[in-house]
């Protein structure tokens, strides 16, 4: 059974900063690309973040500079850490898995961020 638990919302004033953890099971994660994707109220869910296999991050340029994506493989374990936070940010953080080898994608349940001016 596939499981992605994040870790690590909350709430902060603007300028602040949280890392989210996002820890996986039931996947071979070294071979999952992982992201970041957050849902704002009213909103489509929306891509933060995204890092490959070989650890090569990508970006949303409304992130670019202040958010940073990071794995680490012998913890099975994805975090996002985001600096200079906005009240933009706001939004429920969605963890995601997909193994590019199959059609496969899962979905962690969210953890809420929001950011206070």
């Amino acid at each position: 059974q596939v499981q992605l638990v994040e870790s690590g919302g909350g709430l902060v004033q603007a300028g602040g900063s949280l890392r989210l953890s996002c820890a996986a099971s039931g996947i071979i994660f070294s071979l999952n690309n992982m992201g970041w994707y957050r849902q704002a109220p009213g909103k489509q869910r929306e891509l933060v973040a995204t890092i490959g296999t070989s650890g090569r991050p990508v970006y949303a340029d409304s992130v670019k500079g202040r958010f940073t994506i990071s794995r680490d493989n012998t913890k099975n374990t994805v975090y996002l850490e985001m600096n200079s936070l906005r009240p933009e940010d706001t939004a429920i953080y969605y963890c995601n898995s997909r193994d590019p080898r199959t059609p496969y994608y899962y979905w962690g349940q969210g953890t809420q961020v929001t950011v206070s001016s």
